[in-house]
């Protein structure tokens, strides 16, 4: 039992470090700036739109190949699966630093290859984890493993803004890329599911006050003959594109709202971003394990509803700092609490493919609120009215989370 419990540290272990190496769609910001500078400064003189778009294709890519990997790994385990997405992410950013200056070839190659890597992976580290821990612990490890692909872009932003400065941005993506296929090949090589009659240790402070919860093992079709998945559904379509639209225009508010333009300040406030986003995975998870998975979703709806209505007014550096801690924390929070939520109701024996079809979702959402912002940038130089749908749509979610409440409570 020692080893057993030594090798689910392992494991776990070995989720935040994939988690860790596979994050370059958070730094998604600092790539657009270079994409869009003007081609005599080294860029590639794209629109905001335009360069939007490889990562809009790519969060739908990578919700879409969670469903799909996350349905091979409930058949097959998630370390071949794990594999196969270190490789095709590895490719996918070493064949877009070979397009050139091809919006059609980034969204391909980046956009959908090194996304469908990056979705594969995703999909196969939270449930093992889970697996080899206690149900009591499902908040703190899920929240750890997403914490790892938050984190990762703290160290990714500043890497891809020194590797764009020196090298450029074709080169910059075969670099990355290349990191990506090495390192994530090896580490997926430690992810494993526990043996069928492994039975997780509860902490003690669980066995004095707790009792074993009945097992709950929902088929997705019987899941999605259940109203409370779709209200999951919809809260966790509008709350992440939020958080989405913030992290994938972040350089741009900066320099439009907050006069902001040093290039060192703006791959901090990204990095920033980023470990706010982690710290809320991780204190997000603690916070739904002590409170419970729908109290912890109110506190999510509130911070934002509130963040968002006084966003517009964030207009200088300390402002924008304060927006972003809510932000990121509101964000990561969320990826902590929603598979541990669907776990909870669902159970884990299908939770690859079940919260693949909840995480659709979070791939819907980077085609929402992220490409309404563009499009009012575009037009009118401000993020103002999106963030005023923002915090509508918060508004409305936090309803939708009082029926989601009684619907749970009644069982």
């Amino acid at each position: 039992m020692e080893n057993l419990n030594k090798k689910a540290n392992i494991v776990l272990v070995a989720c935040i470090l994939f988690n860790l190496s596979i994050g370059v769609l958070y730094a998604w910001s600092v790539l657009t700036s270079h994409l869009t500078a003007p081609l005599e400064e080294g860029g590639f003189g794209w629109s905001v739109s335009q360069a939007g778009l490889p990562y809009s294709i790519a969060i739908v890519t990578f919700a879409t190949a969670m469903l799909i990997g996350g349905r091979i790994q409930d058949k097959i385990g998630p370390r071949k699966v794990v594999t196969a997405g270190g490789i095709l992410m590895g490719l996918g950013l070493i064949a877009a630093g070979f397009v050139g200056n091809s919006v059609i070839g980034i969204v391909l190659s980046f956009g959908v290859l090194a996304s469908t890597g990056m979705g594969f992976g995703y999909a196969c580290v939270t449930a093992p984890a889970l697996k080899w821990f206690h149900p009591g612990k499902k908040g703190l490890v899920s929240g750890l493993i997403v914490g790892g692909f938050g984190l990762s872009a703290v160290g990714i932003a500043p890497l891809a803004s020194a590797l764009l400065d020196n090298f450029g941005i074709e080169r910059t993506f075969i670099i990355l890329g290349m990191f990506n296929l090495i390192v994530t090949t090896a580490i997926a090589q430690l992810i494993t599911n526990p043996p069928p009659d492994y039975t997780p240790p509860a902490p003690d402070k669980i066995k004095a006050t707790t009792k074993a919860a009945p097992s709950v093992n929902f088929e997705w079709t019987q899941m999605l003959k259940t109203g409370r998945f779709y209200m999951m559904f919809v809260i966790f379509v509008l709350t992440s594109s939020v958080g989405l639209m913030v992290i994938g225009n972040l350089t741009r508010i900066a320099r439009s709202q907050a006069n902001i333009s040093d290039a060192a300040i703006l791959a901090g406030l990204v990095a920033f971003l980023a470990l706010m986003n982690t710290a809320g995975r991780v204190f997000g998870g603690i916070m739904s394990d002590k409170i419970g998975r729908i109290n912890s979703l109110f506190v999510i709806l509130g911070l934002q509803l509130i963040n968002m209505a006084a966003f517009a007014f964030y207009q200088n550096l300390p402002a924008l700092i304060l927006g972003l801690i809510i932000v990121g924390f509101c964000f990561g929070a969320l990826l902590s609490v929603m598979p541990a939520l669907c776990a909870d109701l669902y159970g884990l024996k299908n939770f690859g493919i079940n919260y693949g079809i909840l995480f659709l979702a979070w791939g819907l959402s980077g085609v929402i609120t992220p490409v309404i912002a563009n499009y009012f940038y575009d037009a009118t130089g401000s993020f103002t009215n999106a963030y005023i749908i923002c915090a509508i749509m918060m508004a409305v979610m936090v309803c939708v989370n009082f029926v989601l409440k009684r619907d749970v409570a009644k069982g």
